[in-house]
């Protein structure tokens, strides 16, 4: 049954376990999405010759943007977009079960930081807070509801004279986990307004300037905002509208994917063809928590893995539309 699928996804704890489902998922899909079963038919893969995730063709991202990617019959609980600028063509992804996300971020989040109720969470998402259809507003929103501190959390647009006052305040209290979301370009403009230190106050990015602010590399942004918040690191979230799960950086640009999440890169003049570790390529992503749309997608963001299954994100190939949700281009 799909629902126990569904649960041993997010009881993955090893190698082999993750290729188990990651296979059972695959044959789950290519029979239930139309979309994912007709591009395996069309570049001739024999699913019957797949025995590794590795060998598991990936959906190019840009499907989210013309058809709609279901697996299954189930009707759809909500619909998220991508952020973008007058003229682009956003994706879409549509989401049967509102309850596997849950599971799925709150499971993530807390793997690498702890209990959600334990966080006091501010959030300066601008670009992305006056829409109603932003996952990464619904995720914010969604651990907020969850969090002892909920009278201390809030979203956050222009308004950081109150964002200061209510830092400076928390910033003091020692028992807090104070997480401080916000894209690139706002967190920018707050650091210029701020004279304390962030002390106790996790900063993290969500990447994005969105036209406001001139594109600039990841280290050249993570040693501003160091400076100014007076931060040891600035940690950075890499999620998008078309994945249900988001891997996290605690410094450096250095992501962690959960369990059921893994990063494979590809050559970039083969999109067939994987890259060894440690050389930069296309960014391929299996997030198993995607049971119910696709959970193998290439996306049109470049970088590199390393033995121990990190990543880093570099950039995007240059055809690419400028993306909210991921780090800066080179």
């Amino acid at each position: 049954m799909l629902s126990d699928l569904i649960n041993k996804i997010f009881e993955i704890n090893n190698e082999e376990e993750f290729n188990k489902i990651a296979l059972k998922t695959f044959l789950h899909q290519y029979e239930n999405n139309a979309v994912y079963k007709t591009f395996i038919d069309m570049i001739g893969r024999d699913i019957h010759q797949i025995s590794h995730y590795s060998q598991i063709p990936f959906l190019p991202i840009e499907f989210f943007k013309t058809h709609k990617i279901i697996s299954g019959i189930a009707s759809i609980q909500a619909s998220f977009c991508s952020s973008g600028t007058t003229g682009q063509t956003r994706s879409f992804h549509h989401v049967t079960d509102l309850s596997v996300y849950e599971k799925s971020a709150m499971i993530s989040f807390e793997n690498f930081y702890g209990n959600i109720s334990d966080h006091t969470f501010l959030a300066l998402l601008p670009s992305y807070a006056e829409r109603q259809d932003s996952s990464l507003v619904w995720m914010t929103n969604h651990f907020i509801n969850h969090s002892h501190f909920k009278s201390d959390c809030g979203f956050y647009l222009d308004n950081h004279a109150e964002l200061l006052s209510k830092l400076k305040i928390l910033s003091r209290d020692k028992t807090r986990k104070v997480l401080l979301l916000g894209v690139s370009f706002a967190l920018l403009d707050l650091s210029e307004k701020i004279d304390f230190p962030l002390n106790n106050v996790v900063v993290m990015e969500t990447g994005g300037m969105k036209g406001r602010r001139r594109e600039m590399i990841r280290e050249e942004l993570h040693e501003i905002l160091t400076g100014k918040f007076q931060v040891a690191s600035i940690h950075s979230e890499y999620g998008m509208t078309e994945l249900l799960s988001q891997a996290y950086s605690q410094g450096k640009g250095i992501f962690n994917c959960p369990p059921w999440m893994k990063i494979l890169i590809r050559e970039i003049n083969d999109p067939f063809t994987l890259s060894q570790t440690g050389q930069s390529g296309g960014i391929n992503i299996i997030d198993l928590a995607n049971i119910n749309s696709c959970s193998f997608i290439a996306t049109q963001d470049i970088g590199r893995c390393f033995d121990n299954g990190q990543f880093e994100v570099n950039g995007r190939f240059d055809s690419s539309e400028i993306r909210g949700c991921n780090l800066m281009s080179l």
